[in-house]
C-alpha cells in the first residue's frame, strides 16, 4: 500500500512539473488554484442518497430484465444523469461523466459490490458536458468535455475532498474550433491507447453535414477520432468518416481501436444500420457522410464519388437503436464464451415508429480479430408498450469481473454478475 501511495504522490509531482506553468501572479480561477495545489475554499456537496423510494423502484424494474442463465443484475449505485464510466485501476472506484455539468464518483468501501457513497467529483471545477472519462494505466484520470480536456493525476486516491490536483490538457476552444461548438452530438468519449496517447471521438453536430464543412471537419477531426500526447501536444487526426461515436475501446489482443457509431436519422425505421467499427491503422475513412450507415447512401451525397479505401463496419446493428458505450471484456467471472468479446450499450431509439434498443449487446470476437454476429445479452428496459424503464449508456468492468451498466434516464448504475449454477 505504501508503494501505491508513493507512486500516486510522485505522479502528481511529475504532472505538476510537466503541465503547471510558473504564475506571473496569484491564481485567480479555481482551476488555476488546483493546478498550483491551492485550496479553492469550496464546500463539499452532500453525498447522493443511496436508499429510499427511488432505489426501491429501480430494484423492482430490474426484476424485469432478462439475462442468460446464471447471470443476475443488481443496483450498484444511484448516480444522477449517469453516462460514461471509468474504473480506477488501483482501487476500483468508479468515476462517472454526465452530459450536464457534474462528474461523480462512486465508492464501494466495504467491497460488497454495492456503492456505499456517491458524491460530486472536483466540485470546484466548472465542467461543461463532461461526458468522457478514462484512465491511463498509471492512474491518471482524463475528463473530455465538449471543448476542453482536463487531467486529474491520482484522482482515485485524492478525490475525497472538494479540491483535487487538476491540469489542462486541451484548453477551452482547442479541442474543436470554438465556432463549431453545438448542443448536438457533443458527448465526447476517450481512451488512453497502448501507445500511451489519448484518443477522443469528436461527433459532428449535423444529421448530415453540409458540403462546405467537409474540409474543416477532416482537418480538425470533427466527425472522426483524434489522438494526442497525454499532455495535449502533437494532436493529430486518427480516423475520419464517422458520424457520432459515443463509445470506443482497444482490443487488448491485437491493440486495434474499435468504436460504435450512430447513423443517419430520417431515412426510415429500418435503415440505415448502426455500426461497430475496427481501426487497424491511422488515417482510415469509415464512409460518412457518403454512407448513412452500412452500405446505405445518404440522399445529400448520393451522387458524390465514394473516397477510395473506405472501411466497412465490422458489425451492423439494429437501425436507430443508438449504440453507445462499449468495452472488451477482460474479466474472469463470466464464462469462457464471453471473454475477449465486446459488450455494448444500446440507448434506445428516439424517433422510430416502434421503439427499439435499451439493452446490452454482446458481440463475440473471432480468432482472426474480426467480429462475429452480435446478440442480445440484457434486455427489458423497453416495455411492450414502448415505455423506457431505463436507457443504458455505457458498460465497464469491475476488478472482480462483473459488468457495470450506466443508465442516464434512471440515474443509476447496475451491476451484472455471474454465479456458476
Amino acid at each position: 500500500m505504501k508503494a501505491i501511495w508513493l507512486a500516486a504522490v510522485s505522479t502528481v509531482a511529475l504532472a505538476s512539473q510537466v503541465l503547471a506553468q510558473p504564475a506571473a501572479q496569484s491564481p485567480t480561477s479555481n482551476l488555476e488554484k488546483l493546478s498550483s495545489f491551492q485550496s479553492t475554499g469550496t464546500v463539499e456537496p452532500k453525498p447522493i442518497p443511496q436508499e429510499g423510494r427511488r432505489a426501491d423502484a429501480i430494484r423492482r424494474n430490474l426484476e424485469k430484465i432478462k439475462l442468460p442463465e446464471g447471470f443476475k443484475i443488481d443496483l450498484y449505485a444511484l448516480v444522477p444523469d449517469a453516462r460514461h464510466m471509468a474504473v480506477g485501476p488501483s482501487t476500483g472506484v468508479v468515476f462517472v461523466g454526465t452530459r450536464k455539468n457534474n462528474v461523480y464518483v462512486a465508492t464501494d468501501r466495504d467491497k460488497d459490490r454495492v456503492a456505499d457513497e456517491v458524491k460530486q467529483f472536483a466540485p470546484s471545477v466548472a465542467f461543461k458536458i463532461p461526458n468522457g472519462v478514462c484512465f491511463s494505466r498509471d492512474g491518471i484520470l482524463y475528463v473530455a468535455e465538449q471543448n476542453r480536456v482536463l487531467q486529474f493525476p491520482a484522482a482515485e486516491f485524492f478525490y475525497e475532498g472538494p479540491d483535487v490536483a487538476a491540469f489542462v490538457v486541451a484548453k477551452q476552444g482547442d479541442l474543436i474550433p470554438a465556432a463549431e461548438e453545438s448542443y448536438n452530438h457533443t458527448a465526447r468519449v476517450c481512451r488512453v491507447g497502448p501507445d500511451n496517447k489519448l484518443y477522443i471521438a469528436l461527433g459532428q453536430p449535423f444529421n448530415v453535414p453540409p458540403k462546405d464543412k467537409m474540409d474543416l471537419y477532416k482537418r480538425t477531426g470533427i466527425g472522426g477520432i483524434v489522438r494526442m500526447d497525454q499532455d495535449g501536444k502533437n494532436k493529430e487526426v486518427y480516423a475520419t468518416g464517422i458520424r457520432n461515436s459515443v463509445g470506443m475501446d482497444f482490443n487488448p489482443s491485437d491493440k486495434t481501436l474499435w468504436f460504435t457509431d450512430n447513423q443517419v436519422d430520417g431515412m426510415g425505421d429500418d435503415q440505415p444500420p448502426g455500426e461497430v467499427n475496427r481501426i487497424t491503422e491511422m488515417g482510415q475513412d469509415f464512409g460518412f457522410p457518403y454512407y448513412g450507415g452500412g452500405a446505405i447512401r445518404t440522399v445529400e451525397y448520393k451522387d458524390d464519388p465514394i473516397p477510395s479505401g473506405v472501411v466497412a463496419p465490422q458489425v451492423e446493428m439494429t437501425a436507430h437503436a443508438a449504440d453507445l458505450g462499449m468495452v472488451f471484456y477482460t474479466g474472469k467471472m463470466f464464462p469462457q464464451q464471453y471473454q475477449g468479446g465486446i459488450f455494448s450499450a444500446q440507448h434506445g431509439s428516439w424517433n422510430r415508429t416502434t421503439p427499439v434498443g435499451a439493452r446490452v449487446m454482446f458481440t463475440p470476437a473471432k480468432p482472426d480479430g474480426t467480429a462475429d454476429e452480435p446478440r442480445v445479452f440484457a434486455e427489458g428496459w423497453l416495455t411492450e408498450n414502448g415505455e423506457y424503464l431505463g436507457r443504458p449508456v455505457d458498460v465497464a468492468t469491475l476488478p472482480d469481473g462483473s459488468l457495470l451498466v450506466s443508465d442516464d434516464t434512471a440515474g443509476a448504475i447496475y451491476r451484472i454478475s455471474y454465479e456458476n449454477q
